[in-house]
């Protein structure tokens, strides 16, 4: 599921490499999500009225730690409308990130390859790298599995298992705005033209899939406005120069 912000408000994102993770869960309340309940549930149901969306539970994250090859944040749950009006509204909340794991998948010709989202979706004709805010069913006791999660988004948008890539021994942290995009590079032993044949395949297969297309990346004329900030700096700086 992708959650990510048409505008995280930031120019130029800061990328960070990390080699470790220590994300944790600690239930709070959330003061926004309480006092603006009302609104949040009016902007929720017109949003259901123009595309099929599910009011389910994600993980968002604050204070944010990085320094010396780590990075430390505390998540809490709250529900998807709250996170939709947060974010559409503009951030008002400026103590909430949204932190999800991205697994940047890489040709052995060095492409990337991307979705663009489906019409039926909250970020309809966005391009992305699989990946999605965190969910309850990604906590390992109070631990957040980043690593999990990212797996887990791979193979629900793709099609493509764990075995089928190597996953990189560190993280990319791309600070954008009020957006912390926790990006691992996942090698596939095959040319992007290939990948994008095998998972436009299985994306035939789906009844209602969440992508509509794949998106090639070997240059930085590839890199589209329709991209997040924090995806288009992590690939500019991944790209050959």
């Amino acid at each position: 599921m992708q959650n990510d912000v048409p505008d995280e408000g930031v120019t130029a994102p800061e990328i960070h490499r990390v080699t470790t993770l220590d994300l944790s869960f600690e239930p709070a309340h959330w003061s926004f999500a309480e006092e603006r309940r009302d609104d949040i549930a009016r902007y929720f149901a017109a949003a259901q009225a123009k595309r099929p969306l599910w009011n389910g539970r994600v993980l968002l994250a604050r204070n944010p730690l990085l320094g010396d090859g780590r990075f430390a944040a505390s998540y809490f749950e709250t529900d998807f409308a709250s996170f939709l009006a947060w974010r559409d509204w503009g951030f008002p909340d400026k103590t909430v990130f949204n932190a999800p794991g991205s697994g940047a998948l890489r040709g052995s010709d060095g492409a990337f390859t991307l979705g663009v989202m489906g019409e039926h979706t909250a970020n309809a004709g966005r391009i992305y790298f699989p990946a999605g805010t965190p969910e309850p069913d990604d906590l390992r006791g109070l631990d957040v599995d980043i690593a999990g999660s990212v797996a887990r988004e791979v193979e629900e948008e793709t099609g493509l298992a764990a075995a089928d890539y190597r996953a990189a021994d560190h993280w990319h942290c791309v600070v954008s705005g009020q957006m912390i995009g926790i990006v691992r590079i996942l090698d596939v032993d095959m040319p992007g033209e290939a990948l994008r044949a095998k998972i436009e395949a299985n994306l035939g297969k789906q009844a209602s899939p969440e992508l509509s297309g794949i998106h090639l990346v070997r240059s930085a004329a590839d890199i589209t406005p329709n991209m997040p900030l924090f995806v288009a700096a992590f690939l500019r700086a991944h790209l050959p120069s």
